[in-house]
């Protein structure tokens, strides 16, 4: 993007670059479960999402500090290849180094796997109804300017507010999760439902915890709730699980976007209401699940 001076090969390099995200993610996911198996999944995975969270504030202040000094936008863009290549080097090297994550899984596979089990596809059905009734953070922005809750400047500092409270909490969230199982996953869900109802319909003081509580329902996406998979899928249908998860979870996160913003169109508190309807839905199937908690604890070592 650096060397590109049309927005039409920009646009394309985006796309790209969410599509080696979706090629990734799975694999990724299904190696920190491995890794994770000697910390705590939750632990494990909400480290994860604590560093991603700390990359996503210092990239983009990376970027301002070189706009700043009266660069462009592109020699902004030609920076961030350092520590991109960074990233590379050290996936080659952990390749080299750990050619098998599977083994840092504390005790052996079963030698008959049972592969994806029943509450997984249960469990599916709950985080789908998190991610439609999941507002974007295009959206709530959009109803800053357009409401004037806040200042535009401000509205940057609010997401940033966001990231911060997702990288704590995920860190918190992930202990938690290896101490007390899915009870925890229900709870941070329950809290970052109450999001949309304060964001859509408060004053500013509002605004600020319905912030803070979103960037928790982020970091409970983002952690424990990846954690959970690893005890519902055999560690050789690790990565198949991981990527179901996510197409489910981006197919109704879209879908509930386009919808929560046409009923936005219509009315701000029946965009509100919606929101929080649909993630509290999925609280029943979760709470179903629990009995089924054991297993995914006993995983965590």
């Amino acid at each position: 993007m650096s060397l590109t001076s049309r927005w039409e090969t920009a646009a394309l390099l985006i796309v790209a670059e969410r599509m080696g995200r979706a090629i990734r993610s799975p694999a990724r996911d299904a190696m920190l479960s491995h890794a994770a198996a000697q910390t705590g999944l939750g632990w494990g995975f909400g480290l994860h999402e604590a560093l991603d969270q700390t990359g996503a504030i210092v990239g983009p202040l990376l970027v301002s500090a070189v706009l700043y000094l009266q660069y462009g936008y592109q020699d902004a863009f030609a920076v961030l290849v350092f520590p991109a290549l960074i990233s590379i080097a050290l996936v080659v090297s952990a390749m080299f180094v750990f050619p098998r994550p599977r083994d840092f899984e504390l005790t052996p596979p079963a030698l008959a796997t049972v592969g994806i089990t029943r509450p997984y596809w249960l469990y599916l059905a709950g985080v789908a109804l998190v991610g439609a009734g999941y507002a974007d953070f295009a959206l709530i922005s959009y109803h800053f300017g357009r409401a004037s809750v806040v200042a535009a400047p401000v509205i940057p500092l609010l997401y940033a507010v966001a990231m911060a409270s997702s990288g704590a909490a995920a860190l918190i969230l992930g202990r938690l999760f290896d101490s007390y199982g899915m009870i925890v996953v229900v709870a941070a869900t329950s809290a970052a439902a109450i999001a949309s109802p304060l964001v859509f319909l408060g004053g500013a003081p509002e605004v600020i915890v319905g912030i803070v509580l979103w960037g928790i329902g982020m970091a409970t996406q983002e952690s424990i709730m990846r954690a959970v998979i690893a005890g519902m899928s055999s560690p050789d249908r690790r990565a198949t699980a991981f990527g179901i998860l996510n197409a489910v979870f981006g197919v109704a996160w879209f879908v509930g976007s386009v919808l929560l913003g046409v009923v936005y169109d219509w009315s701000v508190a029946n965009a509100a209401i919606l929101s929080l309807l649909l993630q509290i839905s999925a609280i029943p199937i979760l709470l179903a699940l629990i009995s089924k908690d054991k297993d995914t604890t006993n995983a965590t070592g």
